[in-house]
């Protein structure tokens, strides 16, 4: 493989490819645009979710591509440098699947517990603004008599709406899922294309307001990846 062969390719190309190894290299080719201090810090956070997420997978993947995808695509396609909101990215889902392991805790301590003990040791570890960001994007424990694609899609209006730079990870996270959701098995296809559906209007507006923190380029480049998310998610569940 010639390394800035990766630089030109779609990410999902090089996971299919080249697998984990070729988003690990991708990303490497990333970080050589950043400061040394910078590319420690992001270095580290790779570290880490690599540690927590290292047993689990997604259907026919390791997880740490989904993460490895989210923070590139943040990079390259929404041209953010913001250090803080990248090292968020990487660890997006730590606290919500790994709260207990990441605190140091028990396996059996209550997931609220667990939760915030866990944001508390990414505010030591890297700051207060990662760690919220990271709160922004975690789903709260939810009521069993509720469904919960309905309680996920509210937490996502009620969190991004708060949080300008919140939206930035989310977005990226969503057309990994959404855009991306051609890359999976077909019983995933479905369940991800019935969660993920009824929260493209409301992504739409949030990404379109003024203080979403992307250029109008960024902007218009994930318009296209929600119509192309709409068009996916009609073929997976309307015929």
């Amino acid at each position: 493989m010639a390394p800035r062969m990766l630089l030109s390719m779609p990410l999902h190309a090089i996971t299919e490819v080249y697998g984990e190894a070729g988003l690990r290299q991708r990303f490497g080719l990333e970080l050589e645009t950043f400061p040394d201090g910078e590319r420690e810090q992001l270095t580290e956070a790779l570290e880490l979710a690599t540690t927590l997420h290292a047993a689990d997978r997604r259907v026919r993947e390791p997880y740490l591509n989904h993460l490895l995808r989210v923070a590139i695509r943040i990079i390259r396609y929404y041209a953010v440098r913001d250090v803080d909101v990248l090292v968020a990215a990487l660890l997006h889902d730590a606290v919500e699947d790994h709260p207990a392991e990441l605190a140091g805790l028990p396996p059996d301590t209550s997931y609220e517990k667990a939760t915030e003990a866990a944001l508390g040791v990414l505010a030591n570890r890297f700051n207060p603004r990662v760690s919220d960001l990271v709160r922004s994007v975690t789903n709260p424990e939810y009521d069993p008599l509720r469904d919960r694609h309905e309680q996920y899609r509210e937490h996502v209006a009620d969190s991004l709406d708060r949080s300008p730079w919140a939206r930035v990870i989310k977005i990226s996270d969503f057309t990994d899922n959404g855009v991306g959701v051609i890359h999976t098995t077909l019983d995933k296809a479905h369940r991800s294309a019935t969660k993920y559906r009824p929260l493209v209007p409301k992504l739409r507006e949030l990404i379109g307001r003024p203080d979403t923190p992307l250029s109008t380029q960024a902007k218009e480049h994930i318009l296209d990846q929600l119509d192309l998310a709409e068009e996916r998610f009609a073929a997976i569940l309307d015929e």
